[in-house]
């Protein structure tokens, strides 16, 4: 089985941290997948950091890759209509593709129609322009990236590599998106839908944060959490723990939590034998009905099909 073949695409104004992100993260994946950087016509092409970048392709190799991703360009360097000619590559791409785009990416995504009617996002900055300019598409700037199946966005910087690591975990489960994780010392899993870290009032009492709280509660997500006893915790009023909580986070308490025992689950249904029964007690639901209550609110899908539909492609993801 050959490698998956990556297309990413520069335009003038580029963020080259951003554009070496697929790169980056991607080519942890063991060897997995070949990265190629592209610019319309191949020639060098300006970034917004005071130096250019000389690509090795033209555009036209969007035509054979596997996945194509757009990396994005200075605010100021933004048009409503599409580069020329980039529209009419993007749709050449080939059948069964996926396209993705990182932050202001996206731009260039629903420039060309690609996005109308469609779940997007981006750099929560850009909002209010990415609405006045695209109002067909469905924007939700507050998560850090959407997949919508062959169509993949993010938010801002950072967002590029939870998205590189979704497509590791999507491609070839959650052992092979951690050890690129760890290759590369970040953070192995934000879920898409935790919130982007957008501009809030900053706290004003001493300092005080609930990070100490949430390392701890990763390490007994088993337990009955209840408020009281995260507030008790970080040394907080239960009012004061959830206020500074939905600051430093954009949710709640209970939304967190969910979302990483939905996280463990994922993990343990990928990765163990272990009934889901004894999987919903570990990660600290009361019962294996309420895991599937959550998992299919969240994923439209039951535990039993999340895992099939894993082990379904892991043999063709290790040749």
């Amino acid at each position: 089985m050959g490698r998956h073949q990556v297309a990413v695409l520069a335009l003038d104004g580029v963020y080259p941290f951003e554009l070496g992100i697929p790169a980056r993260i991607l080519g942890a994946a063991d060897d997995r997948y070949d990265v190629v950087v592209c610019s319309p016509d191949g020639r060098p092409i300006e970034t917004n950091a005071g130096f250019s970048v000389t690509p090795h392709h033209g555009c036209e190799i969007i035509a054979t890759a596997d996945t194509t991703i757009v990396a994005p360009v200075d605010p100021y360097r933004l048009t409503r209509e599409p580069p020329p000619g980039i529209a009419a590559v993007l749709e050449r791409r080939k059948p069964g593709s996926r396209i993705a785009s990182i932050c202001t990416g996206g731009f260039v995504l629903a420039a060309a129609g690609l996005l109308d009617g469609r779940p997007a996002t981006t750099h929560w900055e850009c909002a209010p322009l990415f609405r006045r300019w695209y109002p067909h598409v469905e924007l939700d700037e507050g998560v850090l990236f959407v997949d919508d199946g062959d169509l993949l966005t993010s938010a801002g910087a950072a967002s590029g590599v939870d998205l590189c690591l979704h497509l590791i975990r999507t491609d070839h489960g959650t052992d092979l998106a951690n050890r690129a994780a760890r290759r590369c010392v970040v953070p192995p899993f934000r879920d898409g839908g935790q919130a982007q870290y957008i501009e809030r009032p900053v706290p004003d009492d001493g300092g005080m944060s609930t990070s100490p709280t949430r390392q701890w509660a990763l390490h007994h997500l088993g337990q009955p959490l209840t408020l009281q006893r995260l507030a008790q915790h970080a040394h907080m009023s239960t009012r004061t723990f959830v206020r500074r909580f939905r600051d430093e986070t954009g949710m709640t308490p209970r939304q967190w939590l969910i979302g990483q025992r939905l996280n463990r689950a994922r993990h343990l249904l990928e990765a163990s034998d272990l009934p889901v029964e004894r999987i919903a007690t570990e990660i600290g639901f009361a019962t294996a009905a309420s895991l599937r209550q959550h998992m299919s609110a969240e994923f439209g899908v039951s535990p039993l099909a999340y895992r099939r539909t894993f082990r379904a492609v892991e043999p063709a993801a290790g040749q």
